[in-house]
């Protein structure tokens, strides 16, 4: 019997191909980025299972896979593939949730730290030459311990950022559709509105999905909504954030500043004007860019979709209702 055929549309790790040998017919794309669209979608054509990252599936992706039973994503978020559509053919989607938590967590508290003590800043300073005394000014920045942490989204994420912050002596907020009684009680989290958590907040961290309702959810109002001295955190999605008004209120002093792990544009463009801020800490879309997050998250996504189409429900399903026992 033939081996379901697979592909696999940029290169991923040794922990991940471990998984797919002899359980599947692949074929990866091992060229640097994701493979071109012209080449992704011919080898479409046959294929019963795909592995995606920053790839867009969408209708005409579907369309190019007539044969397509499960799509795995390798990652958490997966706002960059239409669920509907994927649905309305029975494809199973997938992603790798709990692999990158406690990684794209340390990455988080990371980005408060170096935006709140202006790391980034202070490194280009000194490897400028421009240190050449001491003064009670220099690279002054903010306190991070026992300040107050606005968490947008308490999911795993969120409350992995929560603990780190515990034990900074920080005050935690939090907002998000739904209450966390039992975070509440481990963490001693506030459940508060929007409003209160970005007016009362020294840090504001983002850990929503991207959907409808999130999409550009920090704007000028919001951001004119925060202290002068806080800090707007996003390693969520890009598109959460609007970043023209972002710029603005970075640039006029709105805020004191922000720390950016993602952007409505990836890769951003260098022409990016908050890449020109002193008070914007910027970083390309590292949040799981750990040794083992990134070995767990390739297992994760190459078992998904190995046990979709072995006829086994996948440990981590998207859309149950494509699934028929």
């Amino acid at each position: 019997m033939s081996l379901p055929k697979v592909y696999v549309c940029f290169s991923i790790q040794e922990a991940g191909l471990a998984v797919l040998r002899g359980n599947v017919d692949f074929e990866m794309w091992e060229s640097d980025g994701t493979a071109p669209k012209d080449i992704l979608l011919k080898k479409l054509a046959d294929a019963e299972g795909a592995i995606v990252g920053h790839v867009k599936v969408d209708e005409e992706f579907l369309d190019a896979a007539p044969n397509l039973k499960v799509v795995s994503n390798f990652g958490v978020g997966y706002d960059n593939i239409d669920v509907p559509a994927a649905s309305k053919r029975g494809v199973c989607v997938t992603n790798t949730p709990g692999v990158l938590t406690e990684a794209t967590a340390d990455l988080g508290f990371s980005l408060i730290l170096a935006s709140a003590r202006r790391l980034m800043e202070a490194n280009v300073f000194l490897r400028s030459g421009e240190w050449n005394t001491w003064n009670a000014e220099l690279m002054v920045g903010v306190d991070v311990y026992g300040a107050t942490v606005g968490i947008v989204g308490l999911g795993q994420i969120g409350q992995a950022v929560a603990r780190r912050a515990k034990g900074f002596g920080m005050k935690i907020l939090y907002c998000g559709d739904n209450r966390k009684p039992e975070a509440e009680a481990s963490l001693g989290a506030k459940y508060v509105s929007l409003d209160e958590l970005l007016r009362e907040s020294d840090f504001v961290s983002l850990h929503c999905p991207l959907n409808d309702k999130t999409r550009g959810l920090i704007g000028e109002r919001e951001l004119k909504m925060m202290k002068k001295t806080a800090i707007l955190i996003n390693i969520a999605r890009g598109a959460v954030v609007d970043q023209k008004a972002l710029f603005r209120a970075c640039s006029e002093k709105w805020i004191y500043g922000a720390g950016l792990d993602v952007f409505e544009c990836e890769p951003v463009p260098l022409d990016e004007p908050l890449l020109n801020l002193k008070n914007v800490t910027t970083l390309p879309h590292i949040g799981s860019a750990s040794r083992a997050s990134r070995d767990g998250m390739a297992s994760c996504a190459a078992s998904n979709l190995v046990a979709a189409l072995q006829g086994k429900r996948p440990a981590n399903l998207v859309n149950p209702e494509v699934w028929r026992v």
